[in-house]
């Protein structure tokens, strides 16, 4: 068998490599926030934040392409700058950030919670600024989970289909990335191309996987 064109690899890792470093700032900021958020509403701040590990990914990128398509709120502010995002790699980006991001989440809030709040409030006492609390403390003692999660978000950005066929759409070189090269090829009758790139994401995740549990160890 003739090795494929190796274009949805370096899409798929362009991809989840920018969407992972996207969900891990954003994940870890916000799990820091809801870690001391003890409001109203907590419980339907979490629900939403993790929303979209539940629902199918097909769900989701049908809600995205309804905000982000041309006659979407958020596509009409959009265009007013010439800026389109769907059916390009940046809406494979923004779709595996959405459904990577509750497991980042949920590994860093989980990771917080293990601190000893009494470090962090001696800290306070002494006259330390929030941030530098979570810079210097909080960050440094959860950063095992955190990584942990990163890695996870990763894999998961790696995988992602649904949300990103229905967004960035699939197209050749530019937004194919291997899962979707996987279910084409299946779908053409090309058994061994799809093979070749299900073992690529098997090598991946399995990387991934051995990273998370070195961790543990």
């Amino acid at each position: 068998m003739s090795i494929p064109d190796l274009s949805p690899l370096w899409i798929s890792l362009k991809v989840s490599i920018i969407a992972t470093l996207f969900t891990f700032c954003i994940g870890t900021i916000v799990a820091y926030k809801m870690y001391h958020y003890r409001g109203k509403g907590r419980s339907f701040i979490e629900g939403f934040l993790i929303a979209p590990l539940i629902l199918p990914p097909t769900v989701v990128g049908f809600v995205l392409l309804i905000l982000l398509g041309k006659n979407g709120v958020l596509g009409q502010f959009l265009n007013q700058w010439n800026l389109g995002v769907v059916f390009t790699w940046y809406a494979a980006v923004l779709a595996a950030i959405i459904v990577s991001f509750p497991l980042m989440y949920r590994a860093a809030l989980g990771a917080f919670e293990q601190i000893d709040s009494l470090l962090l409030d001696a800290a306070r006492l002494e006259g330390a600024s929030e941030m530098s609390v979570f810079c210097y403390i909080a960050l440094p003692l959860a950063m095992p989970g955190i990584l942990a999660g990163t890695v996870l978000a990763f894999a998961r950005a790696l995988g992602e289909f649904g949300a990103t066929l229905m967004l960035a759409g699939n197209i050749p070189g530019q937004t194919q990335t291997m899962p979707m090269a996987i279910y084409f090829a299946v779908e053409a009758g090309a058994t061994q191309e799809g093979w070749f790139w299900t073992a690529i994401v098997i090598c991946i995740s399995l990387v991934g996987i051995i990273i998370v549990n070195s961790w543990k160890v």
